[in-house]
């Protein structure tokens, strides 16, 4: 049988897969991506990238590009809740940190912006990308199965051009083949939570109209209507999702489990469509129509041996807060750097216990934060007075009371705006579960102070950190007078040291660590006269170490180790931080000299 060797061999060729193979790619790793679809996602799918994910985009050089394809943050945000897209409004929140206050928070937090890019543009060019930095990427390719040993994966493949298997033989196997992952099946991951929860399931109907005349003037990425009877199952919520604005959108609304997916044909559809823009006045062209249910499933463990499950191989959700392609992305990112140096011969395979120490307990928290942000919807009924499966009565009467000049209608507005306002979890407002993560692993070395934990909510409110396992906060510095940001000193694959213009003995110490290991450790040096200059005074107040001391920061940017100063024992101590995280430990051997393990 034929067989065909790699580094590593990438299953699955969605936003995290494609992303891994970019990412292995630019480090020199081969890298082989196998589909078993035809094309990329001919659908729009998963659609807000959230600052993280923009990072990363930033990283790889595709930032711009992926802003040329998205509909931008101030197009998001006028999130409506009202009987139908032409009736009257309930009431109205300002979504994905559109909001003045949340604005400022947001803008500060990171250089990039949260950005509507539906995986149907997403997927087409990071995979592009990735074959134009060398990723092997085969399309109608299935894998049917794996066997590994201590030096490697033997995977075998079925190519459906030709009809024939045949079989990859890597070192490194990725598992990014989504919510029905059959590599995560056959290394037996361990899952809690279930699938298809609830009594009811949703149809996504995909259609083209201009409706710029109901939506220029209210922008937002999501309309909800609150109608009689939406849905087979009576659910009373209709949702409008913009694809591209205005004319190309997804229409969300319900059916019964139990009595299966409805066969929608086109002119049902039609109906659907028209029922909850609220008129029949406006053309309308279907397109697909597809269907899905609400999960709640994470795995516990997210690796075995050398083959390694993300993306919604091992988080499973609900789309509220637009957290999965965005953890799906981020889940390559902190572990193609690892593999990478692990396949060089860099680091020892220790350091790739890290990545599902790391990732593990992110999967956990977004899947239970997107379940708990669905259950923020409800109250808005009850708030209402609506029960399940409305009639147009109800609907009047609610409206009725909602308008009234009486003590009942303050009540109900009251508690309208109340559970309206809790929403918001949901469309943005956990800026926190975006950029929060906290790492504790064997690739982050202590300085030794105490953790003082988040001075408020840590799912609602982002709280900056150069602790180690915090991401690398972003600050504007300047170089040549143009603004340039921390993040941007970083990443690209590398080890970087921040220092103050008093920490110029760590490029010695850096050097040093660099030749030992056999890696580069990139050092900046930030002050006046340097290249980059703490022109706003934001670095020194941000460092959270004195001007001399320094910042290790790891490939994806989280803080690895931060020295309080330059004083001789924390310039001693780079190369054995170094050490320890790469798995490359110095012992005193039985017989004297120093030895490397691992």
């Amino acid at each position: 049988m034929k067989q065909v060797e790699t580094d590593v061999l990438i299953v699955g060729a969605g936003p995290a897969g494609a992303v891994s193979a970019v990412l292995l790619s630019r480090l020199g790793i081969r890298n082989i991506v196998i589909s078993k679809y035809h094309s990329t996602s001919p659908g729009p799918r998963s659609h807000i990238t959230n600052q993280r994910a923009m990072e990363i985009m930033r990283d790889i050089g595709l930032e711009e590009a992926a802003i040329g394809l998205a509909t931008p943050q101030n197009y998001m945000g006028e999130h409506v809740y009202a009987t139908s897209l032409v009736g009257e409004e309930f009431g109205r929140i300002r979504t994905w940190s559109t909001h003045p206050t949340n604005k400022a928070a947001h803008d500060l937090a990171s250089p990039s912006s949260v950005c509507d890019l539906p995986q149907l543009y997403f997927e087409p060019l990071v995979v592009n990308e990735a074959s134009q930095r060398g990723a092997d990427v085969r399309f109608k390719t299935e894998y049917l199965s794996h066997a590994q040993d201590d030096a490697g994966v033997t995977a075998l493949l079925l190519d459906h051009v030709t009809g024939l298997e045949y079989e990859v033989r890597a070192k490194y196997l990725i598992g990014a083949d989504g919510a029905r992952s059959k590599v995560a099946q056959d290394i037996d991951l361990p899952f809690k939570g279930q699938m298809a929860l609830g009594d009811s399931g949703s149809i996504n109907v995909e259609f083209t109209a201009d409706l710029s005349s109901l939506c220029d003037h209210r922008r937002s990425d999501m309309y909800w209507m609150l109608q009689a009877g939406t849905g087979v199952n009576g659910a009373g919520v209709g949702v409008l999702r913009m694809v591209r604005p205005w004319n190309k959108w997804v229409c969300v609304w319900g059916y019964e489990l139990a009595k299966g997916a409805p066969n929608l044909c086109e002119s049902e559809a039609v109906k659907i469509v028209h029922k909850i823009i609220g008129t029949d006045k406006i053309p309308v062209t279907i397109g697909a129509i597809s269907s899905w249910t609400i999960n709640q499933q994470y795995a516990a463990k997210i690796s075995s041996g050398r083959v390694f499950c993300m993306g919604d191989a091992i988080h499973r959700h609900t789309p509220m807060g637009g957290l999965g392609l965005n953890t799906s992305i981020q889940d390559s990112y902190n572990l193609a750097w690892k593999l990478a140096m692990v396949v060089k011969g860099h680091a020892a395979p220790t350091l790739l216990e890290s990545y599902e120490v790391e990732r593990a307990p992110v999967a956990q928290q977004i899947v239970e934060r997107a379940f708990a942000s669905l259950a923020t919807l409800p109250p808005m009924f009850h708030a209402l007075g609506i029960p399940h499966s409305p009639s147009e009565e109800d609907i009047s009467k609610s409206l009725q009371t909602l308008k009234a000049p009486t003590s009942e209608g303050a009540a109900s507005r009251q508690a309208l705006r109340i559970a309206m306002n809790a929403t918001i979890i949901g469309f943005g407002g956990g800026h926190g579960v975006e950029l929060n993560q906290r790492y504790a692993s064997n690739a982050v070395y202590s300085d030794g102070t105490e953790d003082p934990g988040f001075a408020r909510d840590k799912e609602l409110y982002y709280q900056a950190s150069t602790r180690p396992g915090a991401h690398l906060p972003h600050v504007w510095l300047t170089t040549s007078q143009r603004r340039v940001s921390t993040l941007d000193l970083c990443g690209k694959g590398r080890f970087t040291l921040l220092t103050g213009l008093s920490g110029g003995a760590w490029e010695k110490a850096a050097a040093k660590a660099s030749e030992m290991l056999g890696i580069t450790i990139q050092v900046h040096v930030i002050g006046p006269g340097e290249l980059y200059v703490d022109t706003y005074g934001d670095f020194a107040r941000m460092a959270e170490v004195d001007e001399s001391g320094a910042l290790l920061v790891r490939p994806d940017l989280f803080v690895a180790w931060r020295a309080k100063d330059a004083s001789e024992k924390h310039l001693d101590q780079l190369s054995v931080v170094m050490q320890t995280i790469l798995g490359k430990q110095r012992v005193i051997s039985p017989s004297g000299p120093l030895e490397t393990v691992g």
